[in-house]
């Protein structure tokens, strides 16, 4: 068996790669992460491909995608304090090793394999893949090797090599075989029903249009108007818009626009990807402030397709409690962490255990919004 780390997705057949991936989440797949590298939306970030891949007698059997970074952004897993700690402390915490989909905080497959490979079992490869990145951290004296929102299996593999564990919330609507949007409503407290159709009446009231739009039928127009949407929402709030409008392009078979039109404007627009079994809210930017159209773009509107389209799920991005009482319900989201320095080490795990325990409670707090009866 031979290690080999890869500077450009591109070096390794797609077929080969999507075989080890799965088809049902769309970030972990060759083109996805091809067209990041691609169209120019990761070098001036400090996201430097370092993709780790496992062969056996030439035959692609594990793989991960993996970045060196110089920095801490598009991660959505803070460790700003633990860079901060390390400056102190006259320290250098980047350049630091991250496996991660770049600007994509979605729970999926880190550590990919072959799962009838006759030589080693799938855990036998996670390990595998494990030691290798850790290996390759140490030589290239690395700070740390960062595996961010990890599946389940993914994570008990991390465990088994004593990485430190760290978990957050995020809110995810589940569908329980609804026959549509009064089915959800209807399974929801009183106070909860009334509230959300009181918002939905409220852009109704506007004469608000909602449109889906598949990526694949976007004429150049709205595509160039979509994008418009993407980087308004990040000028506000001034940040960056890391995404190129060639990069959503290529993602087009994947992605769903939204498009809000009032008056004979478009107001508002929001980007979506659709895997196997789960809608994945994106992105979204409005022009003018409308009491409610933001819950009726990016959770209504979603849930609303979902139960059409029969998907399970329905993840709506990162943060932000109030969508509880919109009937999206805390999920934990995990990472695990090597440290290379023995006391940064110790005062991180100290740090994390602390965390977990606020965490816990919080998500108990968390429960007790639910809006179902």
């Amino acid at each position: 068996m031979k290690i080999v780390f890869s500077e450009n997705i591109n070096e390794i057949p797609a077929a080969q790669w999507d075989a080890l991936a799965g088809d049902s989440n769309p970030f972990i797949a060759h083109d996805f992460l091809c067209a990041l590298e691609q169209f120019d939306c990761l070098q001036n970030w400090g996201w430097l491909p370092q993709h780790c891949l496992l062969y056996d007698n030439g035959s692609l059997i594990g793989a991960c995608p993996a970045y060196i970074k110089d920095n801490s952004y598009g991660e959505f897993v803070f460790d700003w304090a633990w860079a901060d700690a390390y400056q102190r402390n006259q320290r250098d915490y980047y350049p630091k090793l991250v496996t991660a989909i770049p600007f994509t905080p979605a729970t999926g497959p880190r550590l990919l394999t072959k799962s009838n490979h006759a030589g080693a079992s799938p855990g036998a490869i996670k390990q595998g893949l494990i030691k290798a990145l850790i290996s390759h951290a140490s030589l290239r004296q690395l700070s740390s090797v960062h595996f961010l929102f990890c599946e389940q299996s993914d994570i008990n593999c991390l465990a088994e090599q004593q990485l430190l564990q760290r978990y957050d919330y995020q809110y995810h609507w589940q569908n329980h075989h609804y026959s549509d949007f009064d089915d959800f409503l209807s399974r929801l407290t009183s106070r909860r029903r009334k509230n959300i159709k009181r918002e939905r009446r409220k852009v109704q009231q506007e004469n608000i249009r909602i449109e889906w739009i598949a990526g694949a039928e976007l004429s150049e127009e709205q595509w160039q108007t979509l994008y418009n949407f993407y980087r308004l929402t990040f000028m506000k709030k001034s940040g960056a818009a890391t995404l190129t409008l060639d990069f959503f392009k290529a993602m087009a078979g994947k992605l769903r626009a939204i498009f809000a039109y009032h008056e004979g404007r478009t107001v508002a627009g929001a980007i979506c990807f659709e895997g196997a079994d789960t809608l994945y809210g994106r992105h979204w930017g409005c022009i003018d402030n409308y009491d409610s159209l933001h819950f009726e773009v990016c959770y209504y509107t979603g849930i609303d397709y979902c139960i059409r389209q029969g998907l399970k799920f329905f993840e709506p991005g990162a943060q932000g409690e109030h969508k509880i009482w919109r009937g999206f319900l805390p999920v934990k989201t995990r990472s695990a962490h090597w440290i290379a320095e023995p006391v940064f080490r110790a005062a991180i795990a100290d740090f994390l255990q602390r965390e977990s325990r606020a965490m816990h409670e919080h998500g108990k707090l968390l429960m007790q919004s639910s809006p179902y009866k």
